[in-house]
């Protein structure tokens, strides 16, 4: 039990800076109205494949985690860091509950299962967040950072734009690296809780 949790931590932390990294230097900031941006990012990419490799609980937090901390980090997001963490941990725990809870994909030796569980929790945890983004950005910006109703109505369309496509290519992308890194990590016996005698 402690090497497993031992390896959740190492992956967590690793999956963490990834989501850091690439929030902060792979984004394209796209300016809005009020001297506020949105952006064209990657850092979900990372999060969707924590939760699939390590569980919506760790991978949440790894996501949840790194991107806050991106946030903290830049004086343009920092305010809205509280908010990040949130729907970020929440991302990670729809995705983690499609794809360990119900798909067990990290309990079968099912190509066919454990693609379509990964595919389907990784669909609706960015579906999710095309819907949540701008929506609890909207309250967000009105009742915590005490802007204008309109100009957070403005604020939440150019961000949901961005947010579709962030979760487009998120998926696209999150998928193509689980599917290579998997058998991988099972090789090397690296993927916490697979069970190679499991059924098929």
């Amino acid at each position: 039990m402690k090497n497993k949790n031992l390896a959740k931590l190492t992956q967590s932390a690793i999956l963490a800076a990834l989501c850091f990294v690439t929030f902060t230097y792979l984004q394209i900031k796209i300016p809005v109205p009020g001297g506020d941006a949105t952006s064209i990012h990657f850092g979900n990419v990372f999060l969707v494949l924590a939760a699939l490799l390590i569980g919506g609980v760790y991978g949440g937090l790894a996501g949840a985690i790194g991107m806050t901390i991106a946030d903290i980090m830049d004086p343009v997001y920092i305010l809205v860091a509280p908010k990040t963490f949130v729907l970020k941990l929440c991302i990670g725990l729809i995705v983690g509950l499609f794809a360990h809870k119900i798909g067990r994909i990290n309990h079968t030796n099912d190509s066919q299962k454990v693609f379509r569980y990964a595919l389907s929790g990784s669909i609706i945890g960015m579906a999710f967040n095309v819907f949540a983004d701008p929506i609890v950005g909207y309250f967000y910006k009105i009742y915590v950072l005490g802007q204008p109703a309109d100009v957070a109505s403005v604020l939440a369309k150019f961000s949901a734009g961005a947010t579709f496509f962030n979760a487009i290519t998120t998926v696209v992308i999150a998928m193509l690296l689980y599917t290579a890194l998997r058998p991988i990590l099972i090789k090397a016996n690296l993927l916490v809780d697979y069970d190679l005698n499991a059924d098929r």
